[in-house]
């Protein structure tokens, strides 16, 4: 997490405030209801100061959440999403990736559950991006298309 001064402020008064009510004597509970935070994070702070005194309670870089696949699963997910379509590896679609797809290769292959949004975050860290598919009318007429592309379009985009 990226902390603003703001917030960076807020989240050290309230390391500093929950050892204040430690040391005068409230139980974890009631520090944890008085400051609408868990338990366990009281505890944490608490800790944090009895091993480290004050100097303890300053905020550190964040990690966040670790990342549900291993490194070599990502790699694996990447390769396969780069070089091969979903049919080359048993899963029935033509020809593009989509997210639901991508979830399902990770499920079956992983067995690691992710919502659409999870998966777009992971595609997105891994490097790729999405694009909307363009299909082309297998049955259109050729001469009708090149007339659309040097006549028509051009003047629709004049008008606009």
């Amino acid at each position: 997490m990226v902390y603003t001064r703001k917030n960076l402020l807020y989240r050290l008064n309230e390391r500093y405030l929950a050892v204040l009510h430690h040391l005068e004597g409230r139980t974890n509970r009631e520090i944890a209801r008085m400051i609408k935070r868990k338990e366990k994070t009281i505890s944490g702070y608490i800790r944090s100061y009895h091993e480290g005194g004050i100097n303890a309670l300053a905020l550190g870089h964040s990690p966040g959440k670790p990342h549900r696949l291993s490194d070599e699963q990502e790699q694996i997910l990447a390769e396969t999403i780069a070089t091969k379509r979903p049919v080359d590896v048993g899963i029935e679609a033509k020809y593009t990736w989509t997210l639901k797809l991508a979830m399902l290769f990770v499920e079956r292959e992983f067995r690691k559950m992710f919502t659409e949004r999870g998966m777009s975050k992971l595609l997105h860290r891994l490097g790729f991006s999405y694009t909307k598919a363009t299909y082309t009318l297998e049955s259109a007429d050729p001469d009708e298309q090149e007339t659309f592309r040097n006549k028509t379009f051009p003047a629709l985009k004049k008008s606009l």
